[in-house]
């Protein structure tokens, strides 16, 4: 794999990660649906959080494989983090802020 298919592999894969907590009803991505779509918020975070790491090893585990890795500061956690929720922004605005048919109809009468 080339320098460039990895890190485009990454950020593919950290945008899709990203949005996943807020598309998906289901615990863990796996798991059982939660109840009429009454996933809290915290889970939908925690969630992002784990998906944070998981990229993060995947980023780690294509950077051993092309050579040595870079040690890095918390600079850099900043800096990743604040991506990983820039991100994640066009599944937060659907599941929260974009209004449905239904509930903008029931809003109006």
């Amino acid at each position: 794999m080339t320098q460039t298919a990895a890190i485009w592999l990454v950020i593919v894969a950290a945008f899709a990660a990203a949005n996943l907590p807020f598309l998906n009803d289901r615990w863990l991505i796996v798991g059982k649906p939660a109840r009429a779509g009454a996933k809290p918020f915290v889970a939908r975070l925690a969630e992002l959080v784990l998906l944070y790491f998981l990229v993060g090893a995947l980023a780690l585990l294509i950077e051993k494989r092309a050579g040595q890795i870079a040690p890095q500061g918390w600079e850099f956690y900043a800096v990743t983090a604040t991506l990983f929720l820039t991100l994640a922004f066009p599944g937060f605005v659907y599941r929260y802020l974009v209004r449905r048919k239904g509930t903008a109809v029931a809003e109006e009468e």
